[in-house]
């Protein structure tokens, strides 16, 4: 059974950090791409961040680039994402997620497994 399981999220002050993992199983990382979304209430969500298993590159949007770094531990089954500078519009649920060849475009319609979420909450 394909499982994703996110861990590391919690309450931190704007311009903190945190370090979120996902756990993945029951599928290779060879084949697939892991992407990480998010979403605050009462709003869609929005994809933050994949990192591509062909190749290892990696991609993010706008709104977080520079900011949030995407990596990967293969002997772990994990990847991660490191989140600076952390604002209070960083708040949500955020989820991995596994994608195929055009999950960079970090797309719902490319994302086929998905986690459960871990909350992140950026306030004062």
């Amino acid at each position: 059974q394909v499982q994703l399981v996110e861990s590391g999220g919690g309450l931190v002050q704007p311009g903190g950090s945190l370090r979120l993992s996902c756990a993945y199983s029951g599928f290779t990382l060879d084949y697939y791409a892991i992407g990480w979304f998010r979403q605050a209430p009462g709003k869609e969500r929005e994809g933050v961040s994949c990192i591509n298993s062909s190749d290892g590159r990696t991609y993010y949007a706008d709104s977080v680039k520079g900011r949030f770094t995407m990596s990967r531990d293969n002997a772990k089954n994990t990847v991660y994402l490191q989140m600076n500078s952390l604002k209070p519009e960083d708040t949500g649920v955020y989820y991995c997620a596994r994608g195929g060849p055009h999950g960079w475009l970090l797309l719902h319609s490319d994302y086929d497994a998905w986690g459960q979420g871990t909350q992140v909450t950026v306030s004062s």
